[in-house]
């Protein structure tokens, strides 16, 4: 998150509120080339060296979630004790709803919000959130471990042991995916910010263009 206290890029200047500065002064320019200047201006504050700080989400961090969240998911595959907490995730019913399943779920989405913006391993500025709320980074970083936790699942064979119902598969793969969330996590944000372009869907237009 954004800290109130000096930036370390410069001399007590916090560059976001300069950002922020420029975004309102964007919508004042009506020529091409101020309008370039602005961005190219932008761009250059947006890469300058950060020691802690990490503002930019990159396809690099994309990447080191998914390493992450293999590199702590593997290990849970090779264990049949998968299948039992799975199971005891759906035998809690309260009015039909497997209340430890949804507690899972939700305890996972807590423990990766702790591990990206509480502990501070680094500093993560939430930039350009989704809907102006849900943070790039959190998505991310939740979505790829899940996802890498199923996709593990069915290529190792695990997922369809004893004709699963599909609630029985989603169950198996929140296991896997609260370890994997964990890794992926770590992955992301240990080894600092990443080279690259942000992914925002301004900048993914850019490219795409």
């Amino acid at each position: 998150m954004s800290s109130d206290g000096p930036d370390p890029r410069g001399d007590g200047i916090d560059v976001g509120d300069i950002l922020d500065q420029l975004e309102e002064l964007e919508g004042s320019i009506t020529t091409s080339e101020g309008q370039e200047e602005l961005r190219h201006t932008k761009r250059m504050l947006k890469h300058l060296p950060v020691s802690e700080r990490i503002s930019k989400y990159t396809s690099r961090d994309l990447g080191e979630a998914f390493v992450g969240s293999i590199i702590f998911g593997l290990p849970l595959l090779v264990e049949d004790g998968v299948f039992v907490i799975a199971q005891y995730l759906l035998d809690s019913l309260v009015s039909g709803v497997p209340v430890f399943l949804v507690a899972n779920a939700v305890f996972v989405v807590a423990l990766t919000t702790g591990l990206l913006y509480a502990v501070d391993f680094r500093e993560i500025q939430i930039t350009n959130p989704i809907f102006g709320l849900v943070p790039r980074r959190l998505v991310g970083v939740l979505t790829i471990s899940f996802l890498t936790a199923a996709g593990l699942m069915v290529m190792w064979g695990r997922m369809f042991i004893g004709d699963p119902t599909s609630v029985e598969m989603v169950a198996r793969i929140t296991v896997i995916w609260t370890a994997a969330s964990i890794g992926a996590s770590l992955g992301d944000i240990l080894p600092g910010e990443s080279k690259g372009t942000d992914l925002t869907l301004s900048n993914i237009d850019e490219l795409v263009s």
